[in-house]
């Protein structure tokens, strides 16, 4: 195959990458404060999936048009060695996150009186196993809940390399086999363990590459200036068909009902559970439909990029750009307001105190990134 068959071209950045980036790190920020009355307006009240699909399924398409482009003409060290040098960063992030966790955790147990939080977030192995615990940090083995996304993108971009080499050359092979080995996944239920106590990764990362690898062959495809999946009428109508479905069914208990009777007998008949079941571990196949439908519906529509562009878009798109510091910030803040939550009355002045609070200080941060032209 000669490599002007893999030659890219120079395209103007896609602000639509920057701006749904952004907007899925305000909602996982909402979401990670439970019990507020803002985490009524993300996405996951509206759909099957929720921002945390979305924000994979984008690290894909931007894994695919940074990293892609060594690999048109082969399979080099020094292109692995780029992004491998990424998944190192996020592990260091995600060991800095899970540090200052255990230390915002322990300090609302200690000085505020927020006991409850013991028994959630898996905070209470640390204290009743702390040799142990240590021992499962540094290999990934034991994640403290709502700072254990990074363990899995950085399992993603530790095979990006070999995905990226293929998708240049069989994408829909690639495809193909990353839709396999989700289902196996799904089937058999294939994760990777915790320790010290039971069970598998919440992110599975065998079962969640499959919306990785979806996008990162998006974004391959974008990086030499054609889609992926190409605008057909008949798909846009079976994806917009598929997303009024999910936002029927998260407004109507009637049709909710309806639909989990008809998933169940399904189940009842045979259909494997990946298929009937809304598991976020294994990304069943409600869920993973969900988020690939709302991708392709959106990118089908020219106004939408076109409103991704315009100035009132800006601030979501700020925080795209920088989105890994920006999470990392922001998981802090949503822990910090866990245990506030936890240790005073619950009102609507604090919660806005937390959540808008919050998404101001995302933003400060962001824009202090940005002014001083730091490494993101």
């Amino acid at each position: 195959m000669s490599n002007a068959s893999f030659t890219a071209k120079a395209t103007p950045r896609d602000l639509r990458l920057d701006v749904f980036r952004g907007l899925c790190l305000v909602m996982i920020f909402m979401n990670h404060i439970p019990g507020t009355v803002y985490e009524h307006l993300t996405s996951r009240n509206f759909g099957f999936s929720d921002a945390a699909e979305g924000f994979v399924f984008m690290s894909g398409i931007a894994a695919g048009l940074a990293y892609s482009a060594p690999f048109r003409t082969g399979f080099t060290w020094p292109a692995v060695g780029r992004v491998w040098r990424r998944a190192w960063t996020l592990y260091m992030v995600h060991a800095m996150t899970t540090l200052l966790a255990l230390g915002i955790l322990s300090y609302g147990v200690m000085f505020m009186g927020a006991a409850e939080i013991l028994g959630h977030n898996a905070f209470g192995t640390y204290l009743t196993q702390p040799l142990a615990a240590h021992i499962g940090m540094p290999f990934l083995l034991y994640q403290i809940g709502y700072v254990n996304i990074l363990p899995m993108y950085m399992v993603m971009l530790l095979v990006a390399p070999f995905l990226l080499w293929l998708g240049l050359r069989w994408p829909f092979l690639t495809w193909a086999l990353s839709g396999l080995l989700w289902f196996c996944a799904g089937l058999w239920y294939w994760n990777l363990p915790n320790f010290p106590f039971g069970g598998g990764w919440f992110f599975n990362p065998i079962a969640w590459q499959f919306v990785f690898s979806s996008g990162l062959l998006t974004g391959v495809a974008m990086k030499s200036g054609r889609r992926f999946i190409p605008v057909m009428r008949w798909l846009q109508v079976l994806t917009g068909a598929y997303l009024l479905l999910a936002l029927v069914n998260s407004q109507s208990e009637t049709v909710m009902h309806l639909l989990g009777q008809s998933l169940w007998a399904l189940q009842e008949a045979g259909v494997p559970r990946i298929f009937t079941a809304f598991d976020k571990t294994y990304l069943s196949g409600p869920r993973l439909f969900h988020i690939l439908a709302l991708g392709y519906f959106l990118s089908t529509f020219p106004a939408i990029k076109r409103l991704c562009g315009s100035e009132a878009m800006q601030p979501l798109a700020l925080l795209g750009r920088n989105a890994l510091p920006v999470f990392a910030l922001g998981s802090m803040l949503a822990l910090a307001g866990q245990v506030t939550k936890a240790a005073y009355p619950a009102s609507f002045a604090l919660d806005s105190l937390l959540v808008v609070g919050g998404l101001a200080v995302h933003y400060l941060f962001a824009l202090a990134l940005e002014k001083g032209r730091l490494p993101r």
